[in-house]
Protein backbone atom coordinates (compact mmCIF):
# COMPACT_ATOMS: atom_id res chain seq x y z
CA UNK A 1 0.00 0.00 0.00
CA UNK A 2 1.15 3.55 -0.72
CA UNK A 3 0.51 6.20 1.95
CA UNK A 4 0.43 9.98 1.93
CA UNK A 5 0.99 11.25 5.45
CA UNK A 6 -0.02 14.72 6.68
CA UNK A 7 1.34 16.03 9.98
CA UNK A 8 -0.52 18.97 11.55
CA UNK A 9 1.17 19.17 14.95
CA UNK A 10 4.65 20.25 16.08
CA UNK A 11 7.40 17.79 16.91
CA UNK A 12 6.83 17.98 20.67
CA UNK A 13 3.19 16.85 20.34
CA UNK A 14 2.35 13.18 20.80
CA UNK A 15 0.62 13.03 17.40
CA UNK A 16 3.87 13.98 15.63
CA UNK A 17 5.64 11.12 17.39
CA UNK A 18 2.79 8.77 16.39
CA UNK A 19 3.07 9.96 12.78
CA UNK A 20 6.79 9.22 12.77
CA UNK A 21 6.25 5.76 14.27
CA UNK A 22 3.50 5.05 11.75
CA UNK A 23 5.76 6.09 8.85
CA UNK A 24 8.60 3.93 10.14
CA UNK A 25 6.29 0.94 10.60
CA UNK A 26 4.77 1.42 7.15
CA UNK A 27 8.16 1.25 5.47
CA UNK A 28 9.27 -1.64 7.68
CA UNK A 29 6.10 -3.48 6.63
CA UNK A 30 6.96 -3.14 2.95
CA UNK A 31 4.61 -0.24 2.21
CA UNK A 32 5.52 3.00 0.42
CA UNK A 33 5.21 6.63 1.39
CA UNK A 34 4.22 8.81 -1.55
CA UNK A 35 4.82 12.02 0.38
CA UNK A 36 5.04 13.46 3.87
CA UNK A 37 3.26 16.81 4.11
CA UNK A 38 3.81 19.09 7.11
CA UNK A 39 1.01 21.64 7.57
CA UNK A 40 -0.20 24.10 10.21
CA UNK A 41 1.97 23.72 13.34
CA UNK A 42 3.49 20.59 11.81
CA UNK A 43 5.89 22.88 9.94
CA UNK A 44 7.79 23.35 13.21
CA UNK A 45 8.91 19.72 12.95
CA UNK A 46 11.13 20.77 10.04
CA UNK A 47 12.70 23.79 11.71
CA UNK A 48 16.41 23.55 12.43
CA UNK A 49 15.85 25.72 15.52
CA UNK A 50 13.70 23.25 17.45
CA UNK A 51 15.56 22.13 20.57
CA UNK A 52 14.20 19.33 22.71
CA UNK A 53 14.91 19.38 26.45
CA UNK A 54 17.62 16.93 27.49
CA UNK A 55 15.13 14.63 29.16
CA UNK A 56 12.86 14.40 26.08
CA UNK A 57 13.18 12.64 22.76
CA UNK A 58 14.16 14.96 19.91
CA UNK A 59 11.36 14.11 17.49
CA UNK A 60 12.32 16.93 15.09
CA UNK A 61 15.80 15.41 14.72
CA UNK A 62 14.27 11.96 14.30
CA UNK A 63 12.03 13.30 11.51
CA UNK A 64 15.03 14.87 9.77
CA UNK A 65 17.10 11.69 10.07
CA UNK A 66 14.22 9.47 8.92
CA UNK A 67 13.46 11.61 5.87
CA UNK A 68 17.15 11.76 4.95
CA UNK A 69 17.89 8.07 5.46
CA UNK A 70 14.78 6.91 3.60
CA UNK A 71 15.11 9.60 0.91
CA UNK A 72 11.47 10.54 1.30
CA UNK A 73 9.55 13.34 -0.37
CA UNK A 74 8.97 15.66 2.59
CA UNK A 75 7.06 18.86 1.87
CA UNK A 76 6.50 21.77 4.24
CA UNK A 77 3.52 23.98 3.41
CA UNK A 78 4.96 27.34 2.41
CA UNK A 79 2.04 29.44 3.62
CA UNK A 80 1.98 27.77 7.03
CA UNK A 81 5.77 27.96 7.26
CA UNK A 82 5.96 31.66 6.42
CA UNK A 83 3.28 32.45 9.03
CA UNK A 84 5.33 30.61 11.64
CA UNK A 85 8.78 31.93 10.69
CA UNK A 86 10.03 28.68 9.16
CA UNK A 87 12.09 29.84 6.17
CA UNK A 88 14.53 28.30 3.73
CA UNK A 89 17.37 30.39 2.26
CA UNK A 90 15.29 31.64 -0.68
CA UNK A 91 12.39 32.82 1.48
CA UNK A 92 14.67 34.40 4.09
CA UNK A 93 16.30 36.40 1.30
CA UNK A 94 12.98 37.25 -0.36
CA UNK A 95 11.50 38.63 2.86
CA UNK A 96 14.81 40.11 4.04
CA UNK A 97 14.98 38.05 7.20
CA UNK A 98 18.31 37.56 8.98
CA UNK A 99 18.36 33.77 8.94
CA UNK A 100 16.93 30.63 7.44
CA UNK A 101 15.92 27.69 9.61
CA UNK A 102 14.67 25.18 7.05
CA UNK A 103 17.57 23.14 5.69
CA UNK A 104 17.35 20.07 3.48
CA UNK A 105 15.87 17.49 3.22
CA UNK A 106 12.69 19.59 3.49
CA UNK A 107 11.05 21.28 0.50
CA UNK A 108 8.74 24.29 0.72
CA UNK A 109 5.69 24.03 -1.51
CA UNK A 110 1.96 24.65 -1.56
CA UNK A 111 -1.17 22.69 -0.72
CA UNK A 112 -1.23 21.39 -4.28
CA UNK A 113 1.47 18.97 -3.17
CA UNK A 114 -0.89 17.50 -0.59
CA UNK A 115 -3.61 17.18 -3.20
CA UNK A 116 -1.19 15.48 -5.59
CA UNK A 117 -0.04 13.13 -2.82
CA UNK A 118 -3.62 12.02 -2.22
CA UNK A 119 -3.89 11.19 -5.92
CA UNK A 120 -0.63 9.19 -5.88
CA UNK A 121 -1.41 7.28 -2.69
CA UNK A 122 -3.88 4.58 -1.75
CA UNK A 123 -4.54 6.22 1.63
CA UNK A 124 -4.07 9.64 3.23
CA UNK A 125 -3.33 9.38 6.94
CA UNK A 126 -3.47 12.59 8.99
CA UNK A 127 -1.96 13.21 12.43
CA UNK A 128 -2.72 16.11 14.75
CA UNK A 129 -4.67 19.29 14.17
CA UNK A 130 -7.87 20.46 15.73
Amino acid sequence: MKFAIAVFSPAHAPSSRRALRFAQAALAGGHEIARLFFYQDGVHSASANVVAPQDETDIAAQWRDFVTEQQLDAVVCIAAALRRGVLNDDEANRYQRPAANLPGPWELSGLGQLHEATQLADRLVCFGGD
